[in-house]
């Protein structure tokens, strides 16, 4: 009888291990639409008002040492992390983005037959890096596109490695308080390590809210992991860290690719750090408009999902010539570029990042004729 080894070296042509060619890739938001030379993007979460002018020079400058390799210890980007959020410098990691510290954890801990755990509507970065390595991927359900702790715990078993909470989540916007997150932790074995993404961690401004990063410090089993191309608007070059104990940072280092974040992207991303105006009024825009908008959506008779972070997420009808996909189309040839999210399990949604006054207001008008036909 032959075996999957046997029958990939009697192929024709080179196979890829098993699993590989039924992970869905990754579809990104919508950038250009056939028709319009300049639609405006709000299917991607970008922050709308750019990057910082700090940032920009920085990453100017950095322009005479393109033909050196960078640090890949990511030095002078660690130092200001751990001054920045009171941390201890050699308990971070530096990815690419950090999407590419979720497929590291995932390299480093999942064997074939384990699994991960995530919410039904997860970000799918998490199930990519699983399955890649022969994982099993598990979806909680989810109550009111909100995580439930105790759907969560039900997924879990003995060969169970990873549970991915974003927190707030994409593409929900929902989010577990401080307290929630500390008995779903206190209820895994401490063989499961709680991954808690962090990417729109800036924008929850609830009391109730923690990053999770104390949790990290005394934690045994929780990774956090933060982003700069949201609040920071660094987007294009793609920076990522970790913080968790050194028994998790040190195995991740030792598979890390070694140049895996630029010299420009390290200098800006330090610089953007720092940009304390930048960042005040990339939330201040947020804060002012988020609420507006999920009451406008409300006032066209669509549902809507309380969000903490950039973008909403509006839930409309199954009605021919109503549904999310239509509503999509639609927007997209008036030159606005919002995202469905069918393939995250939310056929009837689309997500709406947070823009300028004029863009929230022509999407508002836009859907109001769009409904109303």
């Amino acid at each position: 009888m032959s075996s999957p080894m046997t029958d990939r070296f009697a192929a024709p042509r080179p196979v890829p291990k098993p699993g590989i060619m039924d992970i869905h890739a990754y579809v990104g938001g919508k950038a250009k639409v056939e028709g319009v030379a300049h639609p405006v993007k709000l299917s991607s979460n970008e922050n709308v008002l750019g990057s910082s002018d700090k940032a920009k020079q920085a990453y100017r400058d950095a322009v005479d040492r393109m033909h050196i390799y960078p640090d890949g210890k990511a030095g002078i980007l660690r130092a200001a992390v751990a001054e920045r959020f009171k941390l201890e410098p050699e308990r971070l990691t530096f990815g690419d983005g950090s999407d590419e510290i979720f497929a590291l954890l995932c390299q480093v801990y999942l064997e074939p037959g384990d699994n991960i755990v995530q919410g039904e509507h997860g970000f799918a970065a998490y199930a990519i890096g699983a399955r890649a390595c022969q994982g099993e991927v598990r979806m909680a359900k989810e109550i009111n596109h909100r995580i439930d702790i105790d759907e969560v715990v039900k997924c879990v078993d003995e060969r169970t490695r990873l549970v991915f909470i974003a927190n707030p989540a994409n593409p929900t916007g929902t989010w577990l308080s401080g307290e929630e997150i500390r008995s779903l932790h206190a209820a895994l074995p401490p063989s499961v390590i709680l991954v808690l993404d962090g990417a729109y961690a800036e924008f929850c401004s609830d009391p109730g809210f923690e990053d999770g990063l104390a949790l990290a410090r005394t934690a045994e089993n929780v990774i956090v992991t933060r982003t700069f191309s949201k609040l920071h608007g660094l987007a294009a070059l793609r920076v990522g860290w970790g913080y968790a104990p050194d028994h998790i940072i040190a195995p991740i280092e030792r598979i890390r690719p070694p140049f895996n974040t630029s010299i420009p992207g390290q200098e800006a991303a330090v610089a953007a750090l720092f940009d304390d105006d930048f960042q005040a009024r990339s939330l201040a825009l947020v804060e002012q408009w988020r609420p507006w908008l999920a009451q406008q959506l409300g006032g066209l008779g669509l549902e809507v999902t309380p969000s903490a972070a950039n973008f909403v997420l509006a839930t409309f009808p199954t009605t021919p010539g109503k549904t999310a996909l239509e509503a999509e189309a639609f927007l997209a040839s008036k030159g606005y570029l919002v995202r469905a999210v069918a393939n995250y399990g939310l056929p009837n949604g689309i997500r709406i990042t947070i823009g300028l006054e004029e863009q929230n207001r022509a999407v508002i008008e836009l859907l109001r004729e769009f409904m109303s036909r």
